[in-house]
């Protein structure tokens, strides 16, 4: 029996007004655009404001139980992410919870402006062009957020099969409208439509682009849309618009960027900065995951330790050498469980100072030219193009290693071939895919490997690893570390078929009729 639920379900307001408030209101209460700003206005709630970088980051194998008395959680939500539960906590601005409401608040700002426009007659569409591709974009990606938090990684062997999630694309002009959740084939469809509506249209049209979509950001989202779509020739099209003809001057400065002080907000700064060229779009973000990720005495109980930077991450061994040859500086001392490259600003805004009362933000790069190529760098090697993969890798390595080291097809297989894969236990960053399509032992696989590892350094705190470990069936374990870096205990494991690989909806929308997602009894 296929299960529904109404958009007035799916779409909260964040807090500003309560359910019942919002129910009341629609649908003749609506905000009437009349002209240009007024959908420019619109289009900036069309953004999503509450993202799924803590969640999925805990969710992934980025991080590792660390028992010390003196270290302790943040909150009953990062152990119940840590621990692959179905997170009940609700409030905070991490939860699936805000997760779901955010984007479909966002989906919501974009229906209103793509249905305002394509109401008006066609001279005066004609004077919003940019403005429909740019809410066809955030739809799109308000969608794929929820399907690559909420869904299993796209397969096409197993899509049709999958559960999606509700993609509206029209308002409501009753409050009972049902939307069933379908399959993860037509979610994708529907976001694939949207991308390409969007790229027909969008342009750049504002004093500050790097906040909003633009013909190059668009690419760069198509780009990483169609990897995952399992589409490679579409991925490669796309990034090669974001790139050009000069993919290195389109990095990031990483030099300068490892030239920054690593103390407070200076380096995350810089790494957010609007003026580097190698962030496309930057989102304004309510959350607590600087904080917790970050350089302060909190949330050291599960976090991206010394074990894991020493042996799968930021030190450990790789064909173009290590840390020392990166040039970066692995933040840590004895106080803290954490070991990261500090980029991830922290901020909290005050509503009420004596009280301590405020609103903690964060701001990401959500999408970039270095993450665009090695986009592309694993779509050739998926094609089988490895030596176009390999030289985008040293295209990357040039841009963000300050030794100049650079790699060969038959370094980077003498190097995999010759380490184990990882066990809890004994590990190294070479493991174990699971994927329903073949991927060749002799030279394939060990190039997705370098580039999922230098993927996996480069953007370590930003979200994308669990997305790597659910596509390539990454079997991912817990493990408990103690004041010795020894590994005491494994306490679960995330097979490549265990359906917690989809973290579960809300249980609100649960209760409200929406399909859960399966998991084993």
């Amino acid at each position: 029996m296929k299960k529904y639920i109404g958009l007035s379900i799916l779409v909260l307001t964040l807090g500003l007004v309560s359910c019942d408030d919002y129910l009341d209101t629609l649908p003749d209460n609506r905000m009437e655009l009349k002209n240009p700003n007024e959908v420019s206005r619109m289009l900036t709630s069309a953004y999503i404001e509450v993202v799924p970088t803590y969640l999925t980051e805990m969710y992934s194998d980025n991080a590792d139980e660390h028992r010390n008395t003196a270290w302790s959680a943040a909150d009953r939500f990062q152990e119940q992410a840590y621990y692959w539960q179905d997170v009940t906590e609700i409030f905070g601005f991490d939860t699936p919870q805000q997760i779901w409401e955010g984007a479909y608040s966002a989906v919501n700002a974009a229906n209103i402006v793509i249905q305002y426009i394509e109401g008006l007659s066609a001279e005066e569409q004609s004077q919003h062009t940019a403005q429909l591709g740019e809410a066809y974009l955030c739809r799109a990606y308000a969608i794929f957020t929820l399907a690559n938090t909420f869904c299993v990684a796209y397969d096409k062997a197993t899509a049709s099969q999958s559960l999606g999630i509700p993609y509206p694309t029209t308002l409501e002009t009753t409050i009972d409208v049902k939307y069933e959740r379908g399959t993860l084939a037509e979610t994708y469809e529907l976001i694939a439509h949207d991308i390409e509506e969007g790229i027909k249209r969008v342009g750049s049209v504002y004093d500050h682009p790097k906040f909003h979509f633009t013909p190059v950001s668009a690419h760069a989202l198509a780009a990483r849309f169609y990897l995952y779509y399992q589409d490679y020739e579409k991925a490669i099209e796309h990034a090669n618009y974001v790139l050009g003809n000069d993919a290195k001057g389109k990095l990031r400065e990483w030099s300068k960027f490892y030239s920054l002080s690593a103390n407070g907000n200076v380096a995350p700064n810089g790494y957010i900065s609007s003026t580097e060229n190698a962030n496309l779009l930057l989102l304004v973000c309510y959350s607590e995951w600087g904080a917790v990720c970050g350089p302060y005495g909190y949330a050291n109980k599960y976090a991206h330790g010394y074990n894991l930077s020493e042996s799968e991450t930021l030190q450990a061994d790789a064909p173009w050498g290590n840390s020392s040859d990166m040039g970066y500086t692995v933040w840590n001392n004895g106080s803290l469980s954490k070991y990261f490259i500090n980029k991830v600003p922290y901020d909290f805004e005050y509503s009420d100072r004596e009280a301590g009362i405020g609103q903690p933000h964060m701001e990401i790069p959500a999408l970039t030219t270095d993450e665009t190529l090695l986009i592309r760098a694993e779509a050739k090697a998926l094609s089988g193009d490895l030596a176009g993969a390999v030289e985008d890798l040293n295209i990357e390595l040039s841009a963000c290693n300050t030794s100049g080291a650079q790699v060969t097809l038959d370094g980077i297989k003498a190097f995999y071939d010759g380490i184990a894969y990882y066990t809890p236990t004994e590990p190294t960053p070479k493991k174990k895919f699971h994927t329903s399509f073949p991927i060749a032992s002799d030279g394939q696989e060990q190039v997705l490997q370098a580039i999922l590892q230098l993927k996996r350094i480069l953007f370590l705190n930003e979200g994308l690893r669990l997305q790597d470990v659910k596509r390539y069936g990454i079997v991912i374990y817990r493990r408990v570390i103690n004041n010795d870096h020894e590994v005491t205990e494994v306490t679960d494991q995330l097979a490549e078929d265990d359906p917690r690989r989809a973290i579960q909806l809300p249980q609100d929308v649960i209760n409200a009729g929406l399909e859960p997602n399966p998991r084993n009894k």
